[in-house]
């Protein structure tokens, strides 16, 4: 089939304001389903820029299978008037572009919605609103909680290392902030650029807040700083505190190194019980790979997942596809009949897997017991049975020495050896680094789910953080990292009503490790690491305080995990024990 291009078509908005549209509509006499993407980046850059981002669907498929496709430049981006402010105007320009195509005559009425990281955050965003002729949409590696991902974090502590990165994104990419008028444009990227080539060390120079090209470039950089709790400036613009609302199905794509993976299966979660309409609820589907925000192909370099874990052999085009055409072409009070919600890559056996709802219905949450662990020889214990011995292991955390992040969850170039699965061994000799194993596992464990610890800790500081990732140790004694989290220990209450600590006490807290799905083979250690800075993956807590955005000092902290009978600090794993082989593809 072939199809006409009509550029930057200006679509009105409720204010005035006008949004430079790029239509793709197949060459018929009829009307046809369409699917809209919202992005900042510049359409002009699309489609070719699905090319590097395979979450999203081929366009070209879209297109022979008969939907019309829609690109828009958000609010003050490319080619599109006002001033870009992000998240704000999403959902009222998402509502007002979806009742725009409703009334054009080449749309038949049913709208969907696709596309990766800030591009969900804008379908999340419409979804939110209940637009009459939106009937699906298609996130992919994003979520609907702005806080928890990317700019802050289930436990308080500033995503230092995305909201540097995107900032970085957007300095290159065209936008109508009017207090950008007086600055060049080649000295932006050319600044921008020599940032991103010596970045860790940059990052270390000034406190968040003191970042020059960004506090001239956009008039949200300090406010979203300044916010550090989950107050109204996040919960206003949150789709997240709207779910109930959302009437349409989604198609949540999300990888297991992905800085929103988290998110991306808790959206899913909620939807399965929260969504305004049957349709919606039952209408949910889940993929989750062995991927990170930008690497896609599950070939990293201290970890690889075998040919069937690229994005390529996921074929997402024909999920898009078997998704909108059940729910664009098909009745809307239909339920879906589709046989399995969720479809997930189990690492270590590294298989591809259906299942039925998330949690996995035979999921059993076991405690592994903290014991020893003094850093840095002393290596502790993880045990299935408590802990009956009373101690406490401790370090100094100096925040002018962080640990620095290796691997895991960052925004950053693709690149194997820097994000994900990477070997964390050398970090485990560090003396501000608690390491706490399993012995060689003598029969498999498959780990499929939510992982949480809860920790009995104390501090010399009235402020700091801990952070606790899990490993997979390979008999070789490679340690690779699986999933993480941290907790600031003034939001360890609440997000929105920080206390601090009354030194030397001790205090429980539940460390949020995200979600995985690893089997460890026989052979095989579960490791937990232990510290309480990961650096630039998130901002240093200067241990005093103070507002961490803005101080540019700090003390050191003695920092304690207790364990034993009335401190039973533990990891608690998602275990998954079936008697019979699932079926796997």
């Amino acid at each position: 089939m072939t199809f006409r291009v009509e550029k930057n078509v200006m679509i009105p908005m409720r204010d005035g304001i006008r949004l430079a549209t790029d239509l793709w509509i197949p060459d018929h006499p009829t009307s046809f389903p369409t699917l809209l993407v919202r992005l900042p980046y510049s359409k002009d850059a699309y489609p070719a820029a699905e090319i590097d981002y395979p979450t999203n669907p081929n366009i070209f498929r879209l297109l022979m299978e008969g939907y019309a496709i829609v690109y828009q430049d958000c609010r003050g981006t490319g080619e599109s008037e006002g001033i870009f402010d992000p998240l704000m105007n999403e959902a009222d320009d998402g509502v007002d572009t979806v009742e725009w195509i409703g009334r054009q005559k080449w749309c038949s009425g049913s709208i969907g919605t696709f596309g990766h990281s800030y591009l969900g955050f804008t379908q999340w965003a419409t979804a939110s609103r209940a637009p009459e002729g939106l009937k699906a949409i298609a996130p992919a590696v994003s979520a609907p909680d702005f806080y928890a991902a990317p700019f802050y974090s289930a436990g308080g502590a500033l995503s230092w290392h995305a909201v540097w990165f995107w900032a970085n994104i957007i300095s290159l990419t065209p936008t109508n902030n009017a207090n950008r008028s007086d600055l060049q444009p080649l000295a932006i990227m050319n600044e921008a650029i020599a940032m991103l080539e010596n970045a860790q060390e940059h990052l270390k120079m000034n406190p968040p807040i003191e970042q020059d090209l960004y506090q001239n470039l956009f008039s949200w950089w300090e406010s979203m700083l300044m916010h550090p709790e989950r107050d109204s400036y996040w919960t206003d613009s949150a789709p997240s505190e709207h779910l109930d609302s959302v009437s349409v199905p989604a198609l949540s794509i999300g990888g297991w190194f992905d800085l929103f993976a988290g998110e991306t299966v808790k959206a899913y979660t909620h939807m399965r019980s929260e969504g305004a309409t049957r349709a919606a609820r039952e209408g949910q589907r889940l993929i989750m790979g062995p991927w990170d925000h930008a690497y896609l192909l599950g070939d990293y370099h201290d970890r690889q997942f075998g040919p069937t874990s690229s994005v390529y052999s996921a074929d997402l085009t024909q999920a898009h596809l078997d998704f909108f055409d059940e729910h664009l072409r098909a009745p809307s009070n239909m339920p879906s009949t589709a046989a399995a919600p969720v479809r997930i890559f189990v690492m270590g056996v590294n298989q591809w897997r259906d299942e039925q709802d998330w949690p996995l219905p035979d999921t059993t949450y076991v405690d592994h017991h903290l014991s020893g662990g003094a850093a840095p020889e002393n290596e502790g214990r993880l045990n299935v049975s408590p802990t009956v011995t009373a101690g406490a292991a401790q370090y100094v955390y100096d925040p002018s020495n962080p640990v620095p992040t290796t691997g895991g969850r960052l925004m950053m170039p693709a690149s194997r050896n820097q994000v994900g699965p990477v070997d964390r061994r050398m970090l485990g000799k560090r003396d501000d680094v608690l390491v706490y194993s399993t012995p060689p596992l003598v029969d498999p464990v498959e780990v499929t789910g939510f992982v949480t610890a809860i920790l009995f800790v104390s501090s010399s500081a009235v402020d700091t953080d801990f952070t606790v990732k899990l490993l997979d140790v390979d008999p070789s004694g490679r340690a690779t990292y699986l999933t993480d989290g941290i907790v600031r220990m003034r939001y360890r209450n609440s997000l929105t009503e920080p206390t601090l600590l009354e030194p030397e006490t001790v205090y429980e807290v539940t460390v949020d490790l995200a979600v995985t799905s690893n089997v460890f083979l026989p052979g095989h250690r579960i490791r937990a690491e232990i510290s309480s800075s990961d650096f630039p993956r998130y901002d240093r807590n200067p241990n005093t305080g103070s507002e961490i955005a803005t101080s540019s000092s700090w003390i050191t902290a003695t920092n304690r995990v207790h364990y034993g009978p009335d401190y039973p600090s533990r990891l608690v794993l998602p275990v998954i024990d079936r008697t019979t082989n699932t079926e796997t593809v």
